[in-house]
């Protein structure tokens, strides 16, 4: 992706799962799980071609994340293409309505 879909992290509310991050001098994309308060820091996996890989990931500080990493901006994410529901959840869903 380009750097113009990035910008600089300035506040911690920023920081939400499901965000897209980049380093500020790689190419390679994240996006940040959940924040773990007994490590003291943020869930960040690696992604690639919107792929989300969740055998491996590493936890990152909130000041490491401010000084090292850009954030996806909040319009280029609004456009992001919206993954597809699984067919069986929506069966799931329509059975546990009927209930």
């Amino acid at each position: 992706m380009k750097n113009n879909n990035f910008e600089n992290i300035t506040d911690a509310y920023q920081l939400v799962s499901g965000a897209r991050i980049k380093g500020k001098k790689q190419e390679e994309i994240f996006e940040l799980g959940d924040y773990d308060a007994n490590k003291r820091g943020y869930t960040v996996y690696p992604c690639e071609e919107g792929v989300k890989f969740t055998d491996f990931s590493v936890v990152i500080s909130e000041r490491e994340l401010k000084n090292n990493y850009l954030i996806e901006s909040a319009k280029t994410a609004s456009l992001r293409e919206i993954e597809p529901v699984n067919p069986s959840m929506n069966l799931a869903n329509q059975y546990l309505k009927s209930a």
